[in-house]
């Protein structure tokens, strides 16, 4: 039996994962500083942080696969350097512990708004390249740019490490509100929703969880995998949403600089006042704006990937959100 670690198994992705992976009859183990809220029966669960790295060493211990999710999604902080460490010493950590170990192969989660288009290149490619540090639009994004550097420089040193690259997953029990899911969250309870209309890839995150485990099986090493689904608007969704949830809340469109300079009012508030999450962040807007549609065929036709449409999945999630109670 294939025994394996998932960091960050008790997240919104990982908690998926990790049943698929249970379902294929797969050895988990979960390192993640949450408690599951429902706790899948066979799974061993330890407490702890990945930048602890006596624990993160004897977590890994027996183990033949690291499915490495753990991480901070959002894009606002109390403390910036959060970001830093987790998002990246914490890969680091990982990495070099599962090379100790001996690790038949590993997958590294990252994410989609670090994958920009340079200038340079035409409009209809698929290709994304990294930019460097200091060209992402944040801590966030910098933060996940040198993790997914981390995880490609062990690929090229001879490490088994691919890549899977999740786009904008939603879906049902997301309890801790990962941004696309608090972003479906806000607008659905807006009676007037001002919003900064975008390409967004929405995918559901049954589909990443599977997406996860193609790329570990099937993928090349050193490779990037995109796991989406539908390249669609923010103004298309929020019609969507609409007409799935009966409400129709009065949609106006801002321009970016606007949107912008708003979100930058919102983190002002929330660093110096409120020290909660705002409705929106400066770093968010910026990625918005950079965003064009991502494709998803080399994930088709290497690992076999094939997302369901989207629309039954943001029902599941608009379902879930009404049902729950409301956070702010």
């Amino acid at each position: 039996m294939t025994r394996v670690l998932v960091t960050g198994g008790t997240g919104f992705i990982g908690q998926h994962l990790v049943a698929a992976l249970v379902a294929r009859d797969r050895k988990v183990r979960v390192l993640d500083r949450r408690s599951p809220l429902c706790a899948s029966p066979g799974v061993e669960y330890v407490s702890g942080s990945v930048l602890d790295s006596g624990l993160v060493d004897e977590a890994l211990r027996g183990i033949d696969e690291v499915y490495h999710l753990a991480g901070l999604p959002g894009m606002w902080l109390p403390k910036k350097s959060d970001f830093h460490a987790v998002n990246f010493q914490g890969t680091e950590v990982v990495i070099a512990a599962a090379r100790r170990r001996g690790v038949a192969r590993f997958l590294h989660c990252s994410t989609e708004s670090i994958l920009f288009r340079p200038a340079s290149m035409q409009q209809g490619s698929g290709e994304r390249s990294l930019l460097p540090p200091q060209a992402m639009p944040g801590l966030y994004t910098r933060s996940k740019m040198l993790a997914e550097q981390a995880a490609a420089q062990a690929a090229a040193t001879g490490f088994p490490v691919v890549i899977g690259t999740p786009t904008m997953p939603i879906g049902p029990h997301d309890h801790n509100l990962t941004p696309p899911t608090a972003m479906l969250q806000h607008f659905l309870h807006a009676r007037v929703q001002m919003y900064l209309d975008f390409i967004v890839n929405l995918v559901d995150v049954r589909d990443v969880a599977t997406g996860l485990i193609l790329a570990m099986e099937r993928g090349q090493t050193g490779h990037r995998y995109i796991l989406g689904g539908e390249s669609i608007s923010l103004k298309k969704i929020l019609k969507l949403m609409a007409a799935i949830s009966g409400r129709s809340p009065l949609a106006i469109p801002v321009p970016g600089k606007l949107a912008e300079a708003s979100a930058a009012v919102l983190e002002f508030i929330s660093d110096h006042i409120t020290h909660r999450p705002p409705s929106g962040t400066a770093e968010g807007v910026r990625i918005a704006l950079r965003a064009t549609e991502l494709s998803i065929k080399k994930a088709q036709t290497e690992l076999g990937y094939a997302p369901r449409p989207i629309e039954p999945a943001l029902r599941d999630t608009i379902a879930y959100l009404l049902s729950a109670p409301k956070t702010s």
